[in-house]
């Protein structure tokens, strides 16, 4: 479990004007994130834009990803939805070979109570051997993994080794700290609730802001994980406008104009999103100039 402690990185899915994947653009984002010092990836999550990408994109990204990660660190793999038989069917038709573990969202739109999520993750969980990390962002899904479910799930099944946590509530977080077994991770799901989560027992985070700056958001949480919560605090401030512009007008449109700005990546992203307004880019541009 300690392979998936710290730093993750929810990285990108860099595309051409012409909205195709821009596996090179892809390469330079691996490569970046992982020199700067990232302790593994999740690919195919949100900020990846999974939604939008078939299945044979995602067996191209994967194997491309895969081999650019050459073993250096845990990959992790985005594979949720709100149809349980076609999770675990996605799950065995991708192979997911040179995975390390699998980060699957809680089902959206049907709005399944408690019992529904926890049979949800149960029957994915008995239908892979990989870790599953499960994700709750209540804001996307319009459902909560309750504190009590997500104990139990912890108890119940050992290869579901951790929480990335996005309610943004941090009484219900601090309770599945408090409840958890000693190897269940409760990972932040939000840049800018690390340190506290951290700073209750949390395990590290899966950001976005790493994606543009991998070196400092590693800094960030090595220091909190250490309870030099000072020099964590001293980056943190130093982001923190940058954190509320990069989802001032949706995410991954904010980084993706981040990454623009830095030369890692075009500005593209697909419809449904489309990339920041005006008014917010102009806001972006001065901050990242403001890091250099």
């Amino acid at each position: 479990m300690k392979r998936f402690k710290g730093t993750g990185v929810a990285i990108i899915t860099p595309f051409k004007n012409d909205s195709s994947i821009d596996f090179s653009a892809l390469g330079r984002v691996v490569n970046h994130v992982i020199e700067g010092g990232v302790n593994y990836l999740v690919a195919m999550g949100t900020t990846g834009e999974a939604s939008t990408l078939s299945m044979d994109e995602k067996r191209a990204l994967i194997s491309y990803v895969t081999e650019v990660i050459d073993n250096r660190v845990p990959l992790v793999v985005g594979i949720g939805g709100n149809n349980t038989s076609e999770v675990i069917k996605t799950i065995r038709d991708l192979g997911v070979q040179g995975v390390d573990a699998i980060l699957s969202v809680a089902p959206y739109y049907n709005k399944p109570g408690q019992r529904g999520l926890f049979q949800h993750f149960k029957a994915i969980a008995d239908s892979t051997p990989l870790p599953l990390i499960i994700y709750n962002v209540p804001g996307r899904t319009a459902s909560n993994i309750s504190s009590e479910t997500c104990i139990e799930l912890a108890c119940e099944f050992e290869n579901i080794i951790g929480v990335k946590e996005a309610s943004g509530d941090i009484g219900q977080i601090m309770r599945i700290i408090k409840g958890k077994p000693d190897n269940f991770l409760v990972i932040s799901g939000d840049d800018g609730m690390t340190i506290p989560i951290i700073a209750s027992g949390g395990a590290g985070v899966i950001s976005v802001l790493a994606n543009a700056y991998p070196a400092e958001c590693s800094e960030l949480v090595s220091n909190a994980l250490k309870n030099n919560f000072r020099a964590a605090r001293d980056i943190h401030f130093r982001f923190m406008e940058t954190i509320e512009l990069m989802f001032a007008d949706g995410n991954p449109a904010g980084i993706k104009a981040i990454m623009s700005l830095k030369g890692l990546c075009s500005n593209s992203l697909r419809l449904p999103l489309v990339p920041v307004n005006k008014s917010v880019y102009s806001r972006i541009q001065k901050v990242v100039e403001e890091l250099k």
